[in-house]
């Protein structure tokens, strides 16, 4: 694998970098350090509003507060200024005067710029405009900033220098910053849902021998003290599964997960993802509990049941609705019963409707191939699609009823795949042959296709308890409870393409 490369960048100081620059050799020649440590403030905006909200106007409080920001805004008058900081919960408004802090250190704020990080000691008063604010009685510059901020970010167009200058974005950006503390309050519920379920929480390995769990082409790295090749995980399934055999009923993982795929407003390479077991439950029985667990976090993160998304609202509102796959087919394209049930018929009909289908593709794929053309997105839910063909169902356990069938749901809201769960399949001959029918898929160019993991197989013949098992998209959860349209949003620093020429 090539290395990455090691060249030094030829770096283009702007102007407004120069002038920055200069103001932090003044600061050095007057002995005070441009980049300072020792400081540490007592008190949050938070805290800060909540405990001096009872000053009345003009009037000063005794105490004497500590706090640190970001200049976001700094506006210098001859003996008076007043700075805005930002901090993690919030904004304050910081009033200098050069009577309070003395005219040599006064100088000091025409030394500093939007984006330098200051303290300021002083106490609490309220102005004549009513504001909170701390009359600075001491002023120390903790970090100077080299590089202005954009004036107008809420306006750029380019949403790509959003995503790749993340920490720009969260510095200026509020929503931005709540989604964050939206995604921290969503993965905490559903830890806290699962654990106060009995759940076990486990950690399986990130790097595989035999990628396994998904339909996905994995990364490969080599290892070179143990020789081998090994992979970056797909999904934790069958590692979760070994923990079944063991003797865990119930366990879960909240992991990320790497995929070698395409980029889109859906799809990153690494993600993450709710993965769990249940000993002695089918996957009807996981449709309760999801239910129960994304209504529960909707109402913990967005404070009801009702969400807006994409302009629309979605009711999470249990119970939701049930509908098989062929029922889907039939309800939201205008086939026939006879089409959709007849190989030959249904591919004459894919290939007019100018999906890529193979010639030996069976009725199952067939399904799926229209399914995913036509009734996705249609979808806006919440519904539990169930009954998938076995063949797109490598590791789901046969319906009794109809063994062409799997004992599977996918859960779609507001047009997207949001959990996939099946019961388990227990038999390690059935599973042995559909592993070598992967195998052939993936010898004729399918490196979607699942590998034979022998280990797991073994494991199987020691005997799994009947189980249910279910995948949850953490990030689209994210995405529909902070109605963000791509899931860069809400994933802090999403994989991007080489920046071009940085500066």
């Amino acid at each position: 694998m090539s290395e990455p490369s090691q060249k030094t960048p030829e770096i283009h100081v702007s102007p407004l970098i120069e002038a920055r620059r200069r103001k932090i050799q003044d600061l050095a020649e007057k002995g005070i350090p441009a980049f300072a440590t020792g400081f540490v403030p007592d008190t949050s905006v938070e805290s800060f509003r909540k405990s001096f909200d009872g000053i009345k106007v003009s009037e000063e409080s005794d105490v004497v507060v500590q706090m640190a920001g970001r200049v976001m805004a700094l506006r210098v008058m001859g003996k008076a200024s007043f700075l805005k900081l930002r901090e993690e919960t919030g904004d304050f408004q910081a009033y200098v005067t050069r009577d309070t802090l003395g005219p040599d250190a006064y100088k000091l704020v025409k030394k500093l710029d939007v984006g330098d990080i200051v303290g300021v000691q002083g106490r609490p008063f309220r102005t004549g405009t009513g504001e909170l604010s701390v009359l600075v009685e001491q002023l120390t510059v903790l970090t100077k900033s080299l590089r202005p901020l954009p004036e107008k970010w809420h306006g750029l167009t380019d949403v790509e220098t959003r995503y790749r200058q993340r920490y720009v974005d969260l510095i200026v950006n509020p929503m931005a910053r709540d989604i964050v503390r939206s995604r921290n309050r969503v993965i905490a519920y559903l830890r806290k849902f699962l654990t106060d379920r009995g759940f076990l929480e486990v950690e399986t390995p990130m790097m595989q021998p035999i990628p396994g769990g998904a339909t996905a082409k994995p990364f490969v790295t080599y290892h070179h003290s143990l020789g081998c090749n090994l992979y970056l995980r797909i999904a934790p399934e069958l590692y979760l599964k070994r923990l079944l055999v063991g003797g865990f009923n119930r366990v879960f993982e909240i992991n990320r997960n790497f995929r070698n795929e395409g980029i889109s407003t859906q799809h990153n390479p690494e993600f993450t993802m709710l993965e769990f077991y249940q000993a002695y439950a089918t996957y009807r029985e996981l449709m309760v509990l999801t239910e129960e667990m994304i209504s529960g976090v909707a109402l913990e993160v967005a404070g009801a049941y009702r969400v807006p998304y994409d302009g629309r609202e979605v009711d999470l509102t249990p119970p939701w609705e049930r509908m098989t796959v062929r029922e889907a087919l039939l309800r939201y394209t205008d086939l026939r019963e006879e089409q959709i049930d007849d190989r030959n018929s249904l591919f004459i009909t894919a290939l007019e409707m100018g999906l890529e289908v193979g010639r030996e593709d069976s009725l199952g794929k067939l399904w799926m191939a229209v399914f995913d053309a036509l009734v996705e997105e249609k979808l806006w839910g919440p519904v539990f699609i169930h009954q998938y063909p076995v063949e797109v169902s490598p590791l789901a356990r046969r319906n009794d009823e109809d063994p062409r069938l799997t004992d599977r749901f996918e859960l779609y809201i507001c047009g997207r795949e949001m959990a996939n769960a099946f019961t388990e399949l227990t038999d390690p001959l059935d599973q042995r042959e559909r592993f070598e029918e992967q195998v052939l898929a993936r010898a004729a160019g399918d490196e979607e296709a699942h590998f034979l993991d022998e280990d797991f197989l073994r494991a199987l013949e020691y005997g799994m308890p009947p189980a249910a098992g279910e995948g949850v998209g953490v990030d689209r959860l994210v995405m529909l409870l902070t109605d963000s349209p791509s899931i860069r949003e809400v994933i802090l620093f999403p994989h991007m393409r080489p920046e071009k020429g940085a500066g």
